[in-house]
């Protein structure tokens, strides 16, 4: 499992560089996330843009470290998604995951500040 964080558009843009957030991933996801977006160079960011590029599969134990890390940000900051596979899509529409976060078709597609439940 391996995070990185840049600044981007305004937003703070965490990638995902692994195909599967899984069972086995879900722990060293957490803690990645939380060194880069809560304790690292995002820690200031309103809006964090999980970038779930590379991410061909998301089991229950991905989609709860995922929302974990929406909970680890605070009511005073945004978790949204971005250029989602089709399989990972797929779980977001199941779960109504959808209509939590906000997803974007890709990173740069995420206005700055932004983070309505109305993206796409």
């Amino acid at each position: 499992m391996n995070l990185s964080y840049r600044p981007g558009n305004g937003i703070g843009v965490v990638r995902v560089h692994a195909t599967r957030l899984d069972a086995a991933v879900a722990i060293p996801f957490k803690d990645q996330f939380s060194a880069a977006a809560i304790t690292g160079e995002g820690a200031d960011a309103g809006v964090v843009l999980l970038d779930l590029e590379e991410v061909e599969f998301l089991d229950s134990s991905g989609l709860g470290a995922v929302v974990a890390a929406r909970k680890m940000l605070g009511d005073d900051r945004t978790l949204a998604l971005a250029a989602l596979r089709p399989a990972v899509e797929k779980v977001m529409r199941l779960t109504h995951m959808d209509r939590i976060f906000p997803i974007y078709p890709d990173a740069a597609s995420c206005p700055p500040g932004q983070g309505s439940a109305e993206a796409v």
